[in-house]
């Protein structure tokens, strides 16, 4: 059985982007919805867990949403852009409306002793796209990246493998994504990384 990252789409733009890159890491991964219920995607065994991008804010009336069990599952996960949002909400943090949406390609710091930035520079150009930004750390968390206006570019809780990051790594205008991808698939989640696209071609035909 492969080893298997799960992407969870709440209406973003890029899901099918997020899920190609990491089968470019050889890892199998396969996309769900939301509304998916949890049992049946942690029924998966899955290794790690991604949360999507998404058109709305977190805080609106029935915006697409999860349950804290999802981050109580000692599965590593990673929230990009209103995922990051979504996991800081739901865990007790605050998200709040900017007076300006950021947006375009935007000079980002990292924290390099993060896991998740390990091995790329300390400051490099990201893709950002968001009108709301985590105002407030959910407990446990610190941030590990910001930009001129966004104290909170990227956050984690190291010790239960929780990483939030507000921009959008599977995209090329993001210098590093690929390496940010890479070291949150193989090194956070542990995938061995010993799945081939071909193998899935193979089983699609089939």
């Amino acid at each position: 059985m492969n080893e298997l990252v799960v992407v969870i789409d709440f209406g973003g733009q890029y899901n099918q982007l997020v899920a190609r890159r990491v089968r470019e890491n050889n890892v199998y991964c396969e996309i769900y919805s939301y509304r998916t219920p949890l049992h049946e995607i942690l029924a998966r065994h899955p290794m790690g867990i991604i949360l999507t991008g998404g058109p709305s804010s977190v805080y609106e009336e029935n915006a697409a949403t999860c349950t804290a069990e999802l981050f109580e599952a000692g599965i590593p996960v990673l929230g990009l852009c209103y995922g990051a949002q979504l996991m800081s909400y739901v865990l007790g943090g605050e998200v709040r409306r900017a007076a300006d949406r950021e947006y375009g390609k935007t000079e980002t710091i990292f924290d390099t002793t993060s896991p998740l930035f390990e091995g790329i520079p300390d400051k490099s150009i990201v893709w950002m796209s968001h009108f709301d930004y985590i105002s407030k750390l959910a407990p446990g968390f610190e941030s590990i990246a910001h930009t001129a206006s966004t104290p909170v570019a990227a956050a984690q809780n190291r010790e239960r493998k929780l990483y939030a990051i507000q921009f959008h790594p599977e995209v090329l205008h993001t210098e590093y994504g690929k390496e940010i991808l890479f070291n949150f698939v193989r090194n956070i989640c542990g995938c061995r990384g010993d799945w081939k696209m071909d193998s899935f071609v193979e089983s699609q035909i089939r």
